[in-house]
């Protein structure tokens, strides 16, 4: 909800607003400046609106935090908290006259305790970051979105994202075990526990992973860590069809197999990567099999694979020696993103997750979609989880183009929930699933999460306009 005084007078507003905050808020936290609040607007999903921020704010304390909140409560002021924008579902895209609340200078690794396990950040530490200064500890934190040099813990919190590794780690909400969360008015709450256990109540900190921001504002994490893990070793695995790729990926998690990595790409995917970087991938090539192994024997666990892919019709399969080797035949699906963006200039990416036993069917499917609507969709996927992400390619300066796009983006999640999957596994409802979300989950879930915002965001100002 947007204040009627910002409505009726924004400059005067925006003044008022300003004044406010910088009363507990250093002058360079405060950006007032529309040309520089304008590159705030919005995350890196395509076909999301988004709004003209009033003020953009970056605390680097939680009492900063705090005072902001306190002071949009007073004023009616909604309040967009943003990471690093590298989301794809709009979910930091801000509405007009809104504070972008942006943590990215909440930036320390408060704590790594070895004996525990655990790590205490705040909400702007960049993925990577955290996951070096565990290692130097010989500890390690799995989850791993694609953009982790990017990203931040706190991104990863609000959207419960996933990475390479869920398909044996697990994604981001089974690794966060408390939260110190700023309400909608200021109050400070803390969740769960440091322990390795807990039990305590209604599971709040659950509640807050995945909540795209709408429910409070993360301003300190306990994570959980695990040991290091041996040096993965990898192996790709060729095949003449999606099916065949499928069909092994059945096989591999049906025979017990606990892979490190699990991951594929269509046809399209690979001849974008072969187009753009010279990977040599054979352009007979229908789908590629990606499986890796941190176990203490991981070449024995790599044959048995292959022996599986070998089984349900793979034309090549090649597993690493080392480290190395291993690194290189992951630099195809590293680039595929960046490839598939390069055929056409723009991408929308989908983020459909289905059974495992049914991702045959939503690679067949999708290859359907893009012949009706004459259009370059690759999919890569998680293959281990079922999460695929079908990659619309399009030019944006073509109306027409661009509405196929849009069309084909919902059909594929349509397909999704068709085949009992999900519109999300990792990336988040946002602005550019909301629709998508009331369908899903039906007219009571809708009704029971609005009634869980209506608890915790009475006057409707955090992050407006997502999820619902």
């Amino acid at each position: 909800m947007i204040m009627s005084r910002i409505e009726a007078a924004p400059d005067q507003a925006r003044g008022d607003l300003t004044e406010r905050l910088l009363a507990g808020l250093p002058a360079e936290a405060v950006l007032t400046d529309p040309d520089v609040t304008a590159s705030y607007a919005n995350d890196m999903a395509s076909f999301c609106p988004a709004g003209a921020p009033a003020v953009v704010v970056l605390p680097r304390t939680v009492e900063e935090v705090q005072h902001v909140m306190r002071t949009a409560t007073e004023l009616r002021v909604p309040v967009v908290p943003q990471g690093a924008r590298t989301g794809l579902s709009g979910g930091a895209n801000a509405s007009d006259g809104c504070i972008v609340l942006s943590l990215t200078r909440m930036d320390r690794i408060l704590e790594i305790n070895p004996v525990d396990r655990i790590a205490v950040v705040e909400p702007g530490v960049i993925n990577a970051a955290l996951s070096r200064a565990v290692t130097e500890l010989g500890l390690y934190y799995p989850p791993d979105p694609s953009s982790w040099e990017m990203c931040t813990i706190g991104g990863n919190i609000g959207t419960a994202s996933g990475g390479l590794c869920c398909v044996k780690y697990g994604v981001t909400a089974e690794y966060v075990l408390g939260l110190d969360v700023v309400l909608a008015d200021g109050r400070l709450m803390s969740t769960g526990r440091r322990t390795a256990k807990g039990v305590a109540g209604y599971d709040m900190t659950r509640l807050f992973v995945g909540s795209e921001g709408s429910l409070g504002i993360v301003v300190r994490a306990v994570l959980a860590l695990k040991p290091q893990p041996p040096r993965q070793l990898v192996l790709a695995a060729e095949f003449a069809s999606a099916a065949e790729a499928c069909d092994a990926v059945c096989r591999i998690m049906a025979g017990g197999h606990v892979p490190s990595l699990l991951e594929l790409m269509d046809r399209t995917t690979v001849k974008a990567v072969n187009d753009m970087a010279n990977m040599g991938l054979p352009e007979t090539t229908e789908a590629l099999l990606l499986a890796a192994f941190d176990t203490p024997d991981p070449a024995s666990d790599l044959a048995a694979v292959g022996a599986l892919c070998e089984t349900a019709g793979a034309t090549q399969v090649v597993p690493a020696d080392d480290a190395a080797e291993s690194e290189l035949l992951l630099q195809a699906r590293r680039l595929s993103l960046t490839a598939l963006e390069a055929v056409r200039g723009v991408t929308m990416i989908d983020d459909v997750c289905v059974p495992r036993s049914r991702l045959g069917d939503l690679i067949e499917g999708v290859e359907r979609i893009a012949e009706k609507h004459q259009l370059t969709i690759g999919v890569v996927a998680h293959a281990g989880d079922g999460n695929t992400h079908p990659t619309v390619c399009f030019d944006a300066t073509d109306p027409d183009e661009s509405r196929r796009a849009r069309e084909s983006f919902d059909e594929i999640m349509a397909l999704g929930l068709e085949l009992g999957g999900t519109i999300t596994g990792e990336h988040g409802v946002g602005v550019l699933k909301k629709e998508w979300l009331a369908r899903e989950i039906g007219p009571v879930g809708i009704e029971m999460q609005r009634g869980i915002k209506q608890v915790f965001d009475p006057l409707g100002i955090l992050n407006p306009g997502k999820l619902f």
